[in-house]
């Protein structure tokens, strides 16, 4: 197993949802993040100098099976890639177990209905 982190712009958001949908991979997590990228720079406006280093992007977090993990970064590149500076960074982490807490089922099970598969 191994869980996906994707940062990526939030204007690309819906188009990475819908792209990981279609990609059968059905539950995920996100959270609005700022972070600090390359790019440094002040903007004025009506003669206030405001920093706009500070970046706003989503971070989806997914944990798949080692079967899932090309498709859905190959979901995530086709729908963030912008080709521009900032579009993002994904990054794969393995994961040593899964439990889920209703049925006490452990590994690869942990993650999907298998009754669904039938």
């Amino acid at each position: 197993m191994k869980k996906i982190e994707a940062i990526i712009r939030k204007t690309k958001f819906e188009e990475v949802k819908e792209a990981l949908l279609a990609a059968d991979i059905e539950w995920f997590s996100y959270y609005d993040v700022r972070g600090e990228g390359k790019m440094r720079q002040a903007r004025i406006y009506r003669g206030t100098c405001y920093n706009t280093s500070s970046i706003e992007r989503i971070l989806i977090s997914i944990v798949v099976r080692d079967k899932n993990v090309e498709k859905t970064i190959n979901a995530i590149l086709a729908a963030a890639q912008t080709g521009e500076i900032g579009d993002g960074r994904i990054f794969v982490i393995p994961v040593d177990d899964a439990i889920r807490i209703r049925t006490g089922e452990r590994g690869d099970i942990a993650l999907y209905n298998a009754e669904q598969e039938k």
